[in-house]
């Protein structure tokens, strides 16, 4: 299986047109297609700057020409959550012809789309990529090997990759920038090329305030391997 990771600019999308000309973003947390209908049905957090421009956008977004059903769920302050069903678009089309399938979800923002596709064989891939250039502008950004036994570890073991992930979320900005900071300067390393003087100059705080941070974040973090290592099958 080759899984590609492409920078989409599709000519024929709602959301992609919306997010050229408001300032909101999509990520989807749902997606289902249906070939027989020839439409695309998601769930997507749509996020904006301010409420006003929310709310321009999700308008442009309900009367696209391409939209077939639009539902608002919530909308508070910058962020929405929506129900939508498009009709397929060309690189959608494109993509299923050639037995395509989609292996991660779709971020939209600034009028392109992140694409996460994947193909059984090299020859299938090449055939797919060179029909999308006929009409879509997109640049292949990662392109991987994945043999089937890998990806199935990694569906067995979504459950301790979201524990990781949520530990990650749950730092704050601060322990975030601290952890950031140490491993870029060599903090970790053996022999250490960075130490906690070093940070605190950087940060122009105190070296007891640079550990405090790093103990903080290291323990929410060490804590959420040890679940994980539980949860792994």
């Amino acid at each position: 299986m080759l899984d590609v990771t492409m920078d989409m600019e599709q000519f024929d999308c709602p959301f992609i047109d919306t997010s050229a000309d408001h300032d909101v973003s999509f990520s989807a947390m749902h997606w289902q297609l249906d070939t027989a209908a020839e439409q695309l049905e998601t769930r997507l957090l749509v996020e904006s700057p301010d409420r006003y421009e929310l709310g321009e956008g999700l308008s442009a977004l309900r009367d696209h020409e391409n939209m077939a059903e639009y539902r608002l769920f919530s909308k508070e302050d910058g962020t929405a959550i929506i129900r939508t069903v498009i009709e397929e678009t060309n690189a959608m089309s494109t993509i299923t012809d050639h037995g395509g399938y989609i292996t991660g979800p779709f971020l939209i923002e600034d009028g392109s789309e992140q694409w996460q596709v994947g193909f059984d064989d090299e020859a299938t891939t090449e055939a797919a990529l060179h029909d999308l250039e006929k009409g879509n502008e997109f640049v292949v950004e990662d392109r991987t090997d994945l043999s089937m036994e890998a990806l199935f570890d990694t569906m067995r073991n979504a459950n301790a990759a979201s524990t990781m992930l949520e530990a990650c979320r749950d730092l704050t900005d601060v322990e975030r920038e601290t952890i950031e900071s140490a491993a870029d300067a060599g903090y970790f390393e053996s022999p250490r090329e960075a130490t906690l003087s070093t940070l605190a100059d950087e940060f122009d705080v105190s070296t007891a305030a640079v550990s405090k941070n790093m103990r903080r974040g290291e323990k929410k973090l060490l804590r959420s391997v040890v679940a994980a290592l539980d949860r792994l099958e």
